[in-house]
């Protein structure tokens, strides 16, 4: 038989799938895995797709999703003081991953090169190579607040440089980029004139003083860039698999005609459970946003409370990207001693890309009673350690 194509062989498989399934080995364990909300979908907004479903929504929808949808994503994006025509600058996707990817084969040719803050999501990395495009991971730094530095952007640009992937909140670190940082990488991204995907799934799940700002509100820079959002992360609904792209209409056009011919369009009573998310009181959010604060506090308290550890202030998302380095351990032999000599799963920093080196990530998606457990487990295998 011939051989499969020369992509599979390049995209890499999922660190945090693969410390996930070893899971499965140990007794007792205490997962700090998975970014993924413990929390079920808020009931009305359930009841929303279980009604959908009972009036007969059950056909084909535009490929670009469902008019109320894209109506609600607009008046959304309204109050950020982003202004999308709901019929040519939107489209209802299955997923922020699917967001990504089309912004991707729209946007790319084989060849061209994707800046990447380094650590960084290593899904970004693999649809890069999905696309024949070169990923460029530029590195962020923990004294930074893990967010990308404009002269270490500019630096990395040359003539093959097509777009840059910004993320903010970020996944695996938590770091949130201000509007001053924003406003200088904006200024570089115009005056090279590189695209922009702004991956802003965590929007909502930002803490105490810091505010989000969409690098789409910059001057210049809406036609130039993508945002990719997804109703997984601030409304509990990764099972749903609802997400979504903004942009000028060639690029969401584009999008349109490849949704066609990757997935159609998002499962249509999935649609109608989305309208009614934003359009309800976001008091859920707000409540689940809450929760995340204090289980933050908790976990980075003791994590700084252990000998050997440290971990800055994730100032958004859900992660917690503690320093192990004086440990002595790589973080690939830190977290599989962990997970062996402790029962507590975490992610190794590099499993994020090479910068990701003397970390580890911890997401605190999990209860506070997890998190206390595993603390204490933490804080015997460094002292066993």
């Amino acid at each position: 038989m011939k051989n499969l194509s020369e992509i599979s062989s390049k995209v890499p498989r999922s660190t945090i799938r693969k410390m996930f399934a070893l899971a499965s080995t140990i007794e007792n364990p205490i997962s700090f895995a998975i970014g993924e909300p413990d929390f079920c979908t808020p009931p009305n907004i359930i009841e929303a797709g279980k009604a959908a479903l009972s009036r007969g929504e059950t056909h084909y929808t535009p490929n670009s999703g469902i008019a109320p949808l894209r109506e609600a994503i607009s008046r959304d994006r309204h109050t950020l003081n982003l202004d999308y025509d709901p019929e040519t600058e939107i489209i209802v996707t299955a997923g922020g991953m699917e967001a990504l990817y089309l912004s991707l084969i729209t946007l790319l040719n084989p060849g061209d090169e994707v800046i990447i803050s380094n650590p960084y999501w290593t899904n970004y990395y693999g649809q890069i190579l999905m696309c024949g495009a070169i990923p460029v991971p530029v590195d962020v730094y923990e004294e930074e607040g893990f967010i990308i530095r404009p002269e270490d952007l500019e630096h990395a640009i040359n003539h093959k440089t097509k777009l840059l992937i910004l993320t903010s909140p970020s996944n695996p670190t938590g770091g949130v980029a201000g509007y001053d940082r924003l406003e200088k990488i904006a200024k570089i991204c115009c005056e090279k004139d590189i695209y922009v995907i702004s991956d802003e799934v965590y929007r909502h799940l930002i803490y105490d003083d810091d505010t989000f700002v969409s690098i789409a509100s910059m001057p210049g820079m809406k036609e130039r860039t993508v945002i990719i959002d997804s109703f997984s992360k601030t409304f509990a609904m990764t099972g749903w698999r609802v997400g979504m792209a903004l942009s000028g209409a060639p690029i969401i056009g584009t999008m349109v005609k490849f949704q066609e011919n990757v997935a159609a369009c998002v499962n249509t009573a999935a649609q109608y459970a989305a309208v009614e998310a934003l359009n309800c009181s976001q008091d859920s959010v707000r409540n689940m946003l809450s929760v995340y604060k204090e289980r933050r506090l908790v976990l980075v308290d003791g994590l700084n409370s252990i000998d050997g550890l440290s971990c800055i202030m994730p100032k958004g998302a859900f992660y917690a990207f503690p320093n192990i380095k004086k440990t002595g351990l790589t973080s690939e032999e830190f977290s599989m001693k962990l997970l062996k000599d402790a029962g507590v799963i975490t992610v190794p920093g590099t499993g994020f890309g090479t910068a990701g080196e003397g970390f580890i990530r911890l997401s605190y998606a999990t209860s506070i009673e997890n998190i206390k457990e595993g603390l204490l487990r933490i804080r015997q295998f460094m002292t066993d350690l």
